[in-house]
């Protein structure tokens, strides 16, 4: 009798770990944002974000290769610190960007690199070019958050644009073809 109780808990374990799935959650934009920047000319770093964009991940805290993140803001939500430079970056120089001009992110894998690190395959659309990118991603944590009182998530992530793949290669190579990016972003279970 014991053995036949033993193995209907040890299916139905199985059973319910089979049919977990992952959870969703959508980001916190006011605590997620994305730096980018590139050298100018030798002489000095240039930097740039993206801040109070919209997106989702689908968490999976007990199998993080099963999760999957979404990601979409408009191009000409960029922040630069000067006028003049954000124009320059929305004329045909570079984005030639309209209103509804969006650049997104769709995770297409997760490897999962260690016990809270992970390399994100994504396809990226930017001014109208979708390149599969590789974001090294970090799990900084994941628990109750300790004023909203719900699951929340948080997450860095850096990687390296070749802006002349997407057609935004103007001035290089004096100015950097090469762009970093960091991103570091929360998100909040979704009710």
């Amino acid at each position: 009798m014991k053995k036949i109780l033993l193995a209907a808990a040890l299916i139905g374990t199985a059973a319910t770990s089979a049919f977990a799935a992952p959870e969703k959650y959508t980001l916190d934009s006011s605590h997620s944002q994305i730096l980018f920047n590139y050298n100018h000319l030798g002489f000095s770093t240039t930097y740039g974000m993206f801040s109070g964009f919209e997106g989702e991940i689908m968490f999976d805290q007990e199998d993080p290769a099963n999760s999957s993140v979404t990601v979409s803001m408009p191009a000409n939500s960029m922040l630069t610190g000067w006028e003049a430079r954000f124009n320059h970056f929305m004329s045909d120089d570079f984005f030639g960007a309209t209103d509804d001009e969006m650049v997104t992110f769709t995770s297409t894998g997760i490897e999962v690199t260690g016990d809270d690190t992970a390399l994100i395959t994504g396809d990226l659309t930017l001014n109208g070019v979708t390149k599969s990118v590789v974001l090294d991603a970090k799990l900084n944590q994941a628990g109750e958050h300790p004023m909203a009182k719900k699951p929340w998530a948080g997450f860095d992530a850096t990687t390296t644009l070749v802006r002349s793949e997407y057609e935004l290669g103007q001035f290089a190579p004096y100015v950097s073809d090469e762009v970093e990016v960091h991103i570091s972003v929360e998100a909040m279970k979704a009710e």
